[in-house]
């Protein structure tokens, strides 16, 4: 009875484990991005909907992040905020040996739904994501060999990586595409974020030797490098679609950041309370947000 209850308790700690390092705390963004081309239609009828819906949680967090997660360990070893369902894995050795096998096992599987629905090109797009992945996360020949994610700059850039969300959905939706000014503010929107996450992972990235543009730069500069992206990201906002509540809230954003830089914590390392308040504030903004970009189309173009 005993040895029963051991395994049982091993395989759902092996099943938790590969849950956390999908860091189901993105799904929100994800499934956000994933709604933009819809806005305005109703594909909910659509099996394919539901189909893409479901692969952009857990199959699609799976994919990005735990490979993230193989080329982190030691950084995710010292970091207070890792090991729990918001932020991912704390890069356990024994566990981030299965993750391997596990992320082409998922892939596998999903990638059968996905092709019935979406036809042949979703291939393509997986090819696509994986390509992402060897970018940023190795193998290249970089100075350290962890890919494009230890060249400060590039580290950044790379997150407009994220935009294959919007080419996910419209070709599994069969959907129109977005603007051009939606584009470039997702990515603009991917990149502070990225840049966000650096500056909460400073000091453990430090301590590990990664070296990220936070890092590369300090924190004073990024945060104030945040701070411009968010308010270029309104102006398009505003300029393109004359969008009040978008360009308010991140115009409001980059105030906070600006606050934050010149008053408040400067180059103190944020509380661990903090951090995981802003997450959980923006995966409510996220989601309470996700109806209202449907209904009324800005970033759609409608």
């Amino acid at each position: 009875m005993q040895d029963e209850k051991a395994a049982k308790g091993s395989i759902l700690a092996a099943i938790r484990f590969q849950l956390v390092a999908s860091r189901p705390g993105f799904w929100i963004t994800h499934i956000w991005f994933y709604g933009l081309p819809l806005a305005g239609k109703n594909y909910f009828v659509e099996p394919s909907f539901w189909i893409g819906l479901a692969y952009v949680t857990f199959p699609m967090g799976h994919l990005l992040y735990a490979w993230n997660d193989l080329g982190d360990a030691e950084t995710d070893r010292i970091n207070p905020r890792k090991g729990g369902l918001l932020f991912g894995s704390a890069g356990d050795s024994v566990r981030l040996a299965s993750l391997p096998s596990w992320i082409a096992g998922i892939q596998l599987v999903a990638i059968g739904p996905l092709v019935w629905f979406g036809g042949a090109r979703m291939l393509v797009w997986l090819a696509l994501a994986v390509a992402v992945n060897v970018l940023y996360n190795g193998p290249l020949p970089t100075p350290n060999g962890r890919g494009l994610k230890s060249v400060p700059g590039l580290d950044v850039l790379m997150q407009a990586g994220y935009l294959l969300v919007f080419v996910f959905s419209c070709w599994i939706n069969e959907a129109p595409g977005l603007p051009l000014a939606t584009l470039v503010f997702s990515a603009l929107f991917a990149m502070h974020s990225h840049l966000f996450g650096q500056i909460m992972d400073i000091e453990p990235d430090r301590e590990a030797g990664r070296r990220s543009t936070a890092v590369a730069i300090g924190v004073l500069p990024s945060k104030w490098l945040a701070c411009g992206l968010l308010v270029v990201e309104s102006t398009l906002i505003w300029t393109s679609y004359r969008d009040p509540w978008i360009a308010g809230f991140l115009l409001c954003a980059a105030l906070a950041f600006a606050v934050d830089a010149a008053c408040v914590y400067r180059e103190r390392p944020y509380p661990q309370w903090l951090i995981v308040v802003t997450f959980l504030f923006w995966n409510a903004a996220a989601l309470g947000s996700i109806h209202l970009l449907w209904v009324r189309g800005t970033l759609a173009g409608l």
